[in-house]
Parts: C-alpha cells; sequence; structure tokens
C-alpha cells in the first residue's frame, strides 16, 4: 500500500472519521437507552401513547 508523501495525512483522516462514527454510534446507543427508560418510566405512571389504540 503506497501512500506516497500524504500517508499521515490520510491516516489520520481516516482515523478521525472513524472516531467521529464510533462517537455518533456510542451516543445513539446510550440515548436510546435513555430514551427507553423514560418511556417506561412514563408507562409504568400510567402515561400512554397517543398513537396507540388511536
Amino acid at each position: 500500500m503506497a501512500l506516497g508523501p500524504h500517508a499521515a495525512f490520510i491516516l489520520a483522516s481516516y482515523g478521525a472519521a472513524a472516531a467521529v462514527l464510533a462517537g455518533l454510534i456510542g451516543w445513539l446507543v446510550v440515548d436510546g437507552q435513555r430514551q427507553r427508560k423514560a418511556l417506561d418510566a412514563l408507562e409504568a405512571r400510567g402515561v400512554k401513547r397517543r398513537s396507540r389504540g388511536a
């Protein structure tokens, strides 16, 4: 794999892009879990979704 004189920049760019994607995926997973807990707490209190049974 010959990247030439710009190898450091190319590899750093790929690394930065991978880090951003991993961060976004992690954020989505954590936020999804948080939203699920909030929804479960609302449903436990008796709050129902409007879209159900309508």
